[in-house]
């Protein structure tokens, strides 16, 4: 089962202020900037969430928007709120703090970036989207059966080529390319923009648990969070963020998938269009940027040959290299799993980087020494 990592304080994020932040970052309106300001003023989060309504008075006193939403919180979780909290919203929740080892650098770093990233599914891809070691596929919720098709045949390529297929599980395009990834036992990343235990479109809730035990399934909506319209244009950022390179299938001249395009290019990241019938709406954005200059895809062949194997094909096939890595083993790593333990105790007990600790437990769990477990942790077999 997910559950809330790391439990062990990783550059200050100690237990206590990882869940007063989570339980302050389930209320509405509030941002990174504003977390940061009331944790100066009060001192902390825990005294913010005992001082008086008119503490948070604003120039004037005007009071700003979000006080209706934190006086609803402060009257359902009381003045003492962690052990009713943490109980019933954190228990089972995959949860990253910016500080925290697999938080991706590069989202911490966006113009708005989330207070947190709930998952549920393989935490084991987090280091490799924390690389941006990942491909994103995008379009829209209403394409021609051309493009359907194509969506599932570019994800069962990059599935068998070991790339992990990242998009929003959307309708059309986003829904067929993490069809055709499952099909080829890939790893789907659904990026979502609603909270972990809802599913939009609601006819998509059993695609939603497929990429949930097969991938990883991310959001930045808190539990229990309501549903609202700029949360699904705001996971397009989280999309390109979290890939190597962007494949756009087909988009209308207005939609987020050409704004998901348009991020990538910005980035500088590798940038493939489906050309689509330039009679249909649905194409007229993709084909748009066919226009600019972006790269055609006619073949999914094409875009591996040109990216090459992902880093998931030495989990399918190993060398012999590894594997005799693997058997001989690491002695102080192996000691250090005896009782299993996080990526995170690895480092702070190893003294050693995610990125050195990486290959090494992948080496050991390739030789069956050790199994991966939900929350980024790792135990001997």
């Amino acid at each position: 089962m997910d559950r809330l990592v790391p439990l062990r304080p990783r550059r200050g994020w100690e237990r206590q202020r990882r869940l007063w932040w989570l339980l302050w970052a389930s209320c509405p309106g509030l941002g990174w900037v504003r977390l940061r300001a009331l944790e100066r003023q009060f001192g902390s989060l825990a005294a913010a969430w005992l001082a008086p309504a008119q503490a948070f008075a604003g120039p004037g006193g005007a009071e700003p928007a979000w006080l209706p939403d934190l006086q609803a919180l402060r009257r359902r979780w009381g003045p003492q709120p962690l052990a009713a909290w943490s109980a019933e919203v954190a228990a089972g929740l995959g949860a990253l703090l910016p500080g925290d080892a697999a938080f991706p650098p590069l989202v911490t770093a966006l113009e708005r970036p989330p207070l947190a990233l709930y998952w549920r599914g393989r935490g084991s891809l987090w280091p490799h989207l924390a690389r941006r070691r990942a491909v994103a596929v995008v379009g829209t919720r209403r394409p021609s059966r051309h493009g359907l098709a194509m969506a599932e045949a570019i994800g069962r390529a990059l599935a068998e080529a070991g790339w992990p297929v990242v998009s929003g599980l959307a309708d059309g395009i986003d829904g067929a390319c993490h069809r055709g990834c499952l099909a080829r036992g890939g790893r789907p990343v659904a990026v979502l923009g609603t909270p972990l235990e809802r599913s939009y479109p609601r006819h998509h809730q059993g695609l939603q648990q497929q990429v949930g035990q097969a991938g990883l399934l991310i959001t930045e909506q808190p539990p229990g969070a309501s549903v609202r319209p700029g949360h699904f244009a705001a996971r397009n950022r989280l999309v390109v963020t979290l890939a190597a390179a962007v494949v756009l299938v087909e988009c209308p001249e207005r939609s987020g998938a050409l704004q998901a395009a348009r991020m990538a290019w910005q980035q500088q990241l590798p940038l493939w269009v489906v050309p689509g019938d330039a009679a249909r709406f649905s194409s007229r954005g993709s084909n748009r940027l066919l226009a600019e200059g972006a790269t055609v895809l006619l073949d999914p062949a094409d875009l591996i040959r040109q990216l090459g194997p992902g880093p998931l094909v030495a989990q399918e096939t190993p060398s012999p290299a590894v594997g005799a890595a693997a058997a001989h083993g690491d002695a102080a790593l192996l000691a250090a799993l005896a009782g299993g333990a996080s990526l995170e105790q690895l480092c702070l007990d190893l003294q050693s980087s995610a990125s050195s600790l990486a290959p090494r437990l992948l080496a050991l769990e390739l030789a069956g020494r050790i199994r991966s477990e939900p929350g980024l942790q790792w135990r001997l077999l």
